[in-house]
């Protein structure tokens, strides 16, 4: 128990589809570092749903996790008809409600009945971009979570301006910034190093991608994009259009120039990193809210080339000071971008140390965690006074 001049922990519930080891990267990530980076201020239960067979409660790195069968997933939402009442009886036990949108079954929920008694922060990751046919459906719903919510937490302003749904509300929306931490990109040991030279001398004019082989990533675009390159692009993730993405790279005869390279350890992703100085980022839609893999390699002082989408994208590594920014879906574009930087290192490297400034003044951990801490602390504060 906290003693007489000791604050108490806030009681945090982390909502959401789905939570480590099940996924990992995204939101996931994202609620792992507020779970641990606020275990001093928080008490922090995650809520998400498992599959079968596999357990009830887990503990991940001293965060609880309450797991919800799932019977399966329609149109990426899990069918998981016991997660009401879990949400239902651990809302009431909470001081604060963190739920990662976009989840629609949580919006359904709240709408049926959400305690008064806990503050609501919604952490706004992106808009229903893939589904959009069920969004009519369940726009009303989203739109009364936004009512009931304390606050809303955005990655950039860029999406604020860009949202129907939040524009209207902006007076109570904050914007955080992703963060990650930087001092495991920047350090580099002797073994390191030398892995690095090894790439470099194998591969001279190399760009590198990074994520989950997904449409919204614009794959296709950047494979095209290479055919006009001289270049070698590695491609680091793993992800449903793998066979389909070999496919292209054989009909269009580039397999020795675009390298499908799977899902790769932490020291090998970050030793291509260094090797090529360059990463592209070609991503098509709007589901691509902010892109952490940029500032993953700013941090590794790469130059990056973006897409102009209507999120914050092209904010995190903007154009012409941190890399360059193309038009989605432009192969000519992100081909002309590519070897813009590839045939000027000198160019490459002022955008790549510009990068890493910008990760270590702007994408820390700790200031993702502190300010998103100083949010949740205030609506409590303010919830309690009312």
């Amino acid at each position: 128990m906290p003693s007489a001049t000791e604050t108490p922990r806030l009681k945090v519930l982390h909502a959401f589809k789905v939570y480590l080891p099940d996924i990992e990267g995204g939101i996931p990530t994202v609620i792992r570092q507020l779970c641990a980076g606020l275990r001093d201020r928080c008490q922090s239960l995650v809520l998400a749903t498992r599959r079968g067979g596999t357990p009830v409660r887990i503990t991940i790195e001293g965060t609880r996790v309450q797991r919800s069968l799932s019977l399966g997933d329609v149109m990426s939402m899990p069918i998981a008809p016991i997660y009401p009442v879990w949400f239902w009886l651990l809302a009431r036990r909470a001081d604060l409600v963190a739920f990662h949108a976009p989840f629609p079954l949580i919006d359904a929920i709240i709408w049926l009945w959400c305690p008064r008694r806990p503050a609501l922060v919604v952490h706004w990751h992106s808009e229903i971009v893939g589904q959009k046919k069920v969004l009519p459906l369940v726009r009303p719903f989203i739109e009364h979570t936004l009512r009931r919510a304390d606050r809303v937490i955005v990655s950039s302003q860029k999406m604020i301006d860009a949202s129907d749904f939040l524009r209207p509300i902006a007076a109570k929306c904050s914007v955080v910034p992703f963060g990650v931490d930087l001092s495991v990109w920047t350090e580099l040991s002797a073994e390191e190093q030398a892995r690095i030279a090894e790439l470099r001398a194998h591969y001279p004019r190399l760009v590198v991608s990074v994520g989950r082989l997904v449409p919204y990533k614009g794959y296709e675009v950047l494979i095209e994009a290479m055919a006009q390159v001289d270049g070698t692009c590695m491609i680091v993730g793993g992800g449903p259009l793998q066979d389909k993405l070999a496919a292209e790279i054989v009909r269009l005869g580039l397999q020795e120039r675009v390298i499908l390279c799977g899902r790769l350890p932490f020291g090998e992703l970050k030793a291509r990193l260094y090797a090529s100085g360059l990463l592209a980022m070609a991503s098509v839609t709007a589901a691509e809210t902010f892109g952490i893999s940029q500032i993953e390699a700013m941090a590794c002082g790469c130059a990056i080339i973006n897409t102009d989408l209507p999120t914050g994208v092209p904010w995190v590594a903007r154009d012409g000071l941190e890399g360059l920014t193309v038009p989605p879906r432009d192969h000519g574009a992100l081909a002309g971008a590519i070897s813009t930087l590839l045939d000027d290192p000198a160019k490459r490297a002022d955008h790549g140390a510009a990068a890493r400034a910008r990760a270590q003044e702007m994408f820390t951990e700790a200031r993702f965690v502190r300010e998103s801490g100083a949010v949740y602390e205030d609506v409590v504060r303010a919830r309690v006074s009312r």
